[in-house]
């Protein structure tokens, strides 16, 4: 098996490998495992089954020819009208090949998705990440805890149902010397902005428009 090289100097962005027969490739490694794989940009995205997760990521990276042997990430992504919300994302790079692949699993958000701390280390502050801004648990990481939002906060952030001004306010209180949290309270009512230039042209009459027409 050859690895295409990339045509260096033709791009901006950095370029990566193409394997001549990635498609079937993964098909053969991932097995029953694959649900789904997807082309965009120049990029290449599997689904898989939520319980092979780690299986799976440990034959992309034992493949000679594959060898995903970096994560580089894991991040969540949330579709409210889905059944399973939740989409964990799991970026691989191979070192060796010069390629990057996407792996893809879904949740409710109450089934725990396979932590891959066992397979890679770094994989830990990714997946509380995830679980500190999505909600999601991940079986078998060994210290599941908050790791972006302050303590005690209260839901995850990253949700698309998480409301914008979230459910509490911290401030310094010079009466109890430290920093306090209170219930939200809006010093004033939303404003709607319509994003129209008045020098452009608008559909709604400015105040003082009506003394225009005064001689």
């Amino acid at each position: 098996m050859t690895i295409i090289a990339p045509e260096l100097g033709t791009h901006s962005w950095p370029v990566m490998g193409r394997h001549p027969d990635l498609h079937g490739r993964l098909a053969a490694v991932l097995g029953d495992a694959l649900i789904a794989i997807a082309d965009h940009a120049g990029e290449t995205s599997v689904t898989l089954a939520r319980d092979a997760l780690v299986d799976c990521v440990v034959a992309l990276r034992d493949a000679p020819d594959l060898r995903f042997n970096q994560l580089t990430d894991i991040c969540g992504a949330d579709y409210p009208d889905r059944a399973e919300r939740f989409e964990v994302v799991v970026q691989l790079l191979s070192m060796a090949h010069n390629l990057r692949l996407r792996v893809k699993v879904a949740t409710d958000g109450a089934a725990p998705v396979p932590s891959l701390v066992g397979v890679f280390a770094n994989a830990g502050w990714y997946e509380r990440e995830t679980w500190d801004c999505y909600g999601v648990m991940f079986a078998g990481n060994p210290d599941m805890r908050r790791i972006l939002t302050d303590y005690g906060f209260e839901g995850h952030p990253f949700r698309k149902d998480f409301p914008l001004t979230g459910h509490v306010e911290l401030r310094w209180s010079e009466e109890h010397k430290r920093v306090v949290y209170e219930p939200v309270r809006l010093a004033q009512d939303f404003r709607s902005f319509d994003f129209l230039s008045p020098w452009e042209g608008t559909d709604y009459v400015l105040p003082g428009d009506e003394k225009a027409g005064v001689k």
